[in-house]
């Protein structure tokens, strides 16, 4: 699952980095507008920026949600940080996984986030080391 996930968010971090570039274009044009008005923009170039920020957002939208279908949480967008849930000893926990690790390494408790990430290892049937859940 971890290469389709990587794919998704790298697809995600783009949209996300198209999107905030074309709210900064629209803030710019906003104070353009409050400055020297209107009289100098083009009307279809700015409706083609407003099309293009819609799309990215769908775009984002619809990759957040198959990253969530599938089980995963999206935790932080910016830095490709998913959480899965699993069950260790009758406790729910989260397996941890940050885009670029080769695989799923790390855990924590639902409460600790990312600060409390812990090496997996014999507390999930591990005795020889990370070898486990992948």
């Amino acid at each position: 699952m971890i290469p389709q996930l990587e794919l998704w968010l790298r697809q995600v971090i783009e949209s996300k980095k198209q999107v905030v570039e074309l709210d900064s274009e629209f803030q710019e044009i906003q104070a353009r507008i409050q400055m020297m008005g209107g009289s100098e923009l083009n009307p279809a170039a700015i409706a083609e920026k407003k099309l293009s920020r819609n799309r990215n957002v769908e775009k984002l939208k619809a990759l957040i949600d198959s990253i969530q279908q599938s089980g995963c949480l999206v935790k932080d967008l910016d830095t490709g940080l998913i959480d899965f849930p699993a069950l260790l000893n009758n406790r729910e926990v989260y397996l941890c996984w940050k885009m670029g690790e080769e695989r799923i390494d790390f855990w924590h408790g639902v409460s600790e986030g990312f600060a409390g990430r812990k090496r997996i290892g014999e507390e999930f049937g591990d005795s020889e080391g990370p070898s486990r859940p992948n």
